[in-house]
Order: C-alpha cells, then sequence, then structure tokens
C-alpha cells in the first residue's frame, strides 16, 4: 500500500522552479549578449589610415597630369613613289643629316618612264633648235627680197622723176613718162606687199616658235617629275636630327604617301600631359608646370591645351625652359603638376579619397578623445593634388580620416585604436 510524501513533491515543484529560473536567466543573458554585439562600435587601426587636420592658411591649387616627353620638330617621311624596300640603311636611334639615307627602293617602272621623258625631252629641245634655224632663214630670205624690192622702188622712183622733166622740157615722149610712172606704181605695191608678207611670217613664226617653247616645257616638267620619282626611291632624312622610328621592312611594297619613318629634334622637347577633364577646367595657356622627368625637375609653361576631351582625359602640351636632364628624349614618361592660383587664409585640408571640387562628401571625424570618430558631411570648395579647400562642415583643429571608408558608409561612429 503507497503511502503519500509530501515532501518528496514539494522537493519536485522547488527543483522544477529551479531549472525554469535557470534556464531564464541563461536566455536572457543570451539576449542581452546579442544586444551588445548588436551595439558594438567597429574598430579601424590608426595605422591603417591616414588622418588630416584641418588648418588655415595658404592653399596652393594645383593640377596633376602624367603623360610623355615629345619633340616640338617633328618630320614625317612619307614615299614619294611606289616601290619596293630592298635596303634599310639606318636603325632607329641614328642621328641624321638631311642628306643622310635612310631607306632605298626600287622600281624599274619608274625609272624606265623617266628615260623616256629624258629622250623625248631632247627630241623637243631639237626640234625648237630646228625650228629657230628654219625660221630665222626664212626670214632672211624675206628680208633680202624686201632690200631688193626697196632698190627697185628706188630707181623706179627715180626714172620716172627724170622721165617727167624731159616730157616737160619735149625732149621725150608723154608714153615713155606714163611707162616710167606705171613701174614706180608697181614697184611701190610689189614693196608694200613684200614688207606685210614679213611682218606676217614674222607673226607665224613667233607663234610657231611658242608652242614648240610650250611643248618642251612641258617635256622638261615631265623629265623633272620622273627624275624627282627616281631620286624618290632614295629615302633621305631631310632635316637634322634623330631617327625616331622606320615603319617598314626590306621587301615590304609602298605606295605614295605611306609614312616611312619619322625623325625628331631631340634638342627641343616638350612635355605631353594629360589632365582630367574635370581639372582642366581652369588651366589655361601660361601657367607654371613644373615637371618630374624620373631623372630631375624641370620647370615649364602651358604653352597649349587641346579643347577636345578624350577617355576623360585633356591633351595639355608643356614648353620647357632651361637645361634638360640626362637622359630625356622623345616618349620619356613624365608626371607634370600644373600651378593653378594661390588662395590665402581659407580652410585646408590634405585631399580625401575619392573628393571632387564644390561637392560634398562624408567623412569620419575624430573625436577629441580620440576613441571615436563620428561620420559628418563636409563641403568641398576647390581642390587641389593633395589638399581641399573646406566650406563648411569642419572647423580649425579637427582631425578627419582621409583614407577610404566606404565600407563603414552604414556606420555613424567608428572606434579608432
Amino acid at each position: 500500500m503507497d503511502v503519500p510524501r509530501p515532501d518528496l513533491a514539494l522537493a519536485r515543484k522547488r527543483r522544477r522552479l529551479f531549472l525554469a529560473i535557470v534556464v531564464g536567466l541563461c536566455l536572457a543573458a543570451v539576449v542581452l549578449a546579442v544586444g551588445m554585439m548588436g551595439r558594438a562600435l567597429p574598430v579601424v587601426s590608426r595605422s591603417t589610415v591616414v588622418i588630416g587636420r584641418v588648418e588655415r592658411g595658404e592653399l596652393i591649387r594645383e593640377v596633376h597630369g602624367a603623360g610623355a616627353l615629345a619633340s616640338e620638330d617633328v618630320l614625317w617621311i612619307t614615299a614619294e613613289t611606289s616601290g619596293r624596300v630592298v635596303e634599310s640603311v639606318l636603325k632607329p636611334g641614328a642621328p641624321v643629316t638631311p642628306d643622310s639615307v635612310i631607306l632605298r627602293l626600287a622600281n624599274p617602272e619608274v625609272e624606265l618612264a623617266s628615260l623616256d621623258a629624258g629622250t623625248r625631252l631632247r627630241i623637243a629641245e631639237a626640234e625648237l633648235v630646228d625650228l629657230e634655224a628654219r625660221l630665222e632663214a626664212q626670214s632672211m630670205t624675206l628680208r633680202a627680197e624686201s632690200a631688193t624690192l626697196e632698190s627697185e622702188l628706188t630707181e623706179a622712183r627715180l626714172q620716172a622723176e627724170a622721165a617727167g622733166r624731159l616730157a616737160r622740157e619735149g625732149l621725150t615722149s608723154s608714153i615713155d613718162r606714163e611707162i616710167a610712172d606705171a613701174r614706180r606704181a608697181s614697184v611701190t605695191a610689189r614693196s608694200q606687199i613684200e614688207r606685210e608678207r614679213l611682218a606676217v611670217t614674222r607673226r607665224a613664226g613667233a607663234a610657231q616658235r611658242q608652242a614648240k617653247e610650250a611643248e618642251v616645257r612641258q617635256h622638261r616638267a615631265l623629265a623633272e617629275l620622273r627624275r624627282s620619282q627616281v631620286t624618290g626611291l632614295t629615302v633621305r632624312a631631310k632635316t637634322t636630327g634623330v631617327l625616331q622610328s622606320v615603319s617598314v621592312e626590306p621587301g615590304q611594297q609602298v605606295t605614295p604617301g605611306m609614312p616611312l619613318a619619322v625623325v625628331t629634334n631631340p634638342s627641343r622637347l616638350l612635355a605631353r600631359l594629360r589632365v582630367a577633364a574635370t581639372e582642366a577646367r581652369d588651366v589655361t595657356p601660361g601657367l607654371s608646370v613644373s615637371v618630374d622627368t624620373g631623372t630631375g625637375l624641370v620647370e615649364g609653361a602651358v604653352s597649349r591645351v587641346d579643347p577636345v576631351v578624350k577617355d576623360g582625359t585633356v591633351k595639355v602640351d608643356v614648353a620647357l625652359r632651361g637645361e634638360l636632364p640626362r637622359g630625356a628624349r622623345p616618349d620619356l614618361p613624365v608626371d607634370g603638376t600644373i600651378r593653378i592660383e594661390r588662395l590665402a587664409g581659407v580652410l585646408c585640408l590634405g585631399r580625401p579619397t575619392r573628393s571632387q571640387a564644390h561637392s560634398t562628401i562624408a567623412l569620419f571625424r575624430i573625436e577629441p578623445s580620440g576613441g571615436r570618430a563620428e561620420r559628418v558631411l563636409v563641403q568641398v570648395g576647390r581642390t587641389s593634388v593633395n589638399a581641399v579647400e573646406i566650406k563648411g562642415g569642419l572647423s580649425v583643429g579637427d582631425d578627419v580620416i582621409l583614407s577610404d571608408m566606404s565600407r563603414f558608409d552604414s556606420h555613424r561612429r567608428i572606434a579608432v585604436r
């Protein structure tokens, strides 16, 4: 027979109550821990970020651009006639003079055409000499005939005058006088016709001579063209400088106008920089530029700003002043810093990552205690290569994280250790 045990029931109830309290405390601890974890601040180490301080002072606006040196005197040598490259005489880097031979071409058709044009010119010149001789002989014959008629005219005039005097004195008949007058009239008419014939012959001869001279000039021009084409088969530098490149190889066929080589003057170089289009709006000719060639700094000035934007950049040419460092040559990579203006008495800060002129950006400002940083909105004014103008959101003495903190955009505060 079972005997009721009240003390055992009470013990079980106490044990169950104790387990419920323990479980509740554990759940509360887990919830509290999770809540505290959710409110924990992300930590950033000072050694991994760049920190800048807001100051009031002078800001030198500068724009950076990368590029290369280029020659001011560049001569592209093109093919003057078609042909096949038979010899490459000089290699890139060789110093050249105007008569230096770079390439030799061959074209039998051009050489044959030059010989034919020269032969035709000599034939035309010989024909011109023959024509002038014939015209001179014809003119001499006509002048002789004209002189004979002038003599006959003088004789007929004298005879007519004598017959007239004798007829008036009754020493000859009137018929003899009339015959003398008729002969004088006939010779006068013949003489006039001969003079006109001589003038016409001279005009005709002049026209024939002009036509033949024009033909000779035409053949001479063609012969000179053919000779220049033959001369063009020997490609020369045409200027003093350095052979920068040769774009053809032996055996290659070239056509008129095809680029063959480039000759530059290494003593006259400029820096050709590419500046971001967003920063090139204030770049104008005349601004001072410092160009780093890798072996030294060279001062210069902006000489030209390209009006076209290509691949997000603007091409800026810089005229270099003074002596260039050793090793300076075309296509040498360089970096340039263009000085835009000097601003005095402005709030300035080292340039944050991804900052643009006249924009609003978010930065983490370190609190005075130094242990935490708060996210604030900052108005950026004018910018330089390594600094920006602060228009609002920060004060003198504020320390700001300049590194890229985009991974913390969802956080208002971070811990700084």
